[in-house]
């Protein structure tokens, strides 16, 4: 009889093939995924599921390992055998994604991101913003604060300039239903030159 197969497992799929091995070490991620984990109700087959619980802003510059922690976070979590439904995406894909066009129902899409239960929004700030935009993060943001839903966030942006960059209703949230974990160092992506 074959093995069962377990949610991580099938969540490896969808992780992107740099971050299928990610492990969240800093002590305020693991410490995130720890109180998830804890506040999980349980469901139906007795497995804890996510019901409502704290965010998570990942501030760094640019190659400090923000992702991989965000997405060693979930691993976590799923590897814990928390029933778990979630979404990543970059700040940038989301306005592709959202963009309205012919055929297709936006605001559907969107309802379903601000409804899910885990969010990992990756490189929030990155993306040029707009009016649109602006709105459009509010409304995500706002929604996942005032229902109290886990939201991973990663940013190269220091909170001054989200505010500039987002305005003040979303850093505001931000401010409130995140804690900030600031990664520093060198950027990993770049070959280090010999001394």
């Amino acid at each position: 009889m074959p093995e069962p197969v377990t949610a991580l497992q099938l969540a490896e799929a969808r992780i992107p093939a740099r971050y299928r091995h990610a492990l969240a070490d800093h002590p305020q991620v693991t410490a995130w995924a720890d109180a998830i984990a804890r506040a999980g109700r349980h469901g139906p087959a007795g497995a804890p599921g996510i019901a409502e619980g704290p965010s998570l802003r990942i501030v760094g510059p640019t190659g400090t390992g923000k992702t991989h922690q965000a997405y060693g976070a979930i691993r976590s979590l799923l590897a814990a055998g928390v029933r778990l439904r979630w979404e990543a995406i970059t700040a940038a894909d989301l306005y592709a994604r959202l963009r309205p066009r012919p055929g297709f129902d936006s605001e559907r899409d969107l309802q379903s991101l601000m409804r899910c239960p885990l969010l990992l929004l990756d490189d929030l700030g990155a993306a040029k913003t707009s009016e649109w935009t602006e709105e459009l993060t509010y409304r995500l943001i706002n929604h996942r604060y005032e229902h109290l839903r886990p939201t991973l966030i990663t940013t190269n942006l220091t909170t001054d300039a989200l505010r500039s960059a987002l305005g003040d209703r979303v850093s505001s949230r931000l401010a409130q239903m995140t804690e900030r974990v600031i990664l520093d160092g060198d950027d990993r992506r770049r070959p280090r030159r010999a001394a």
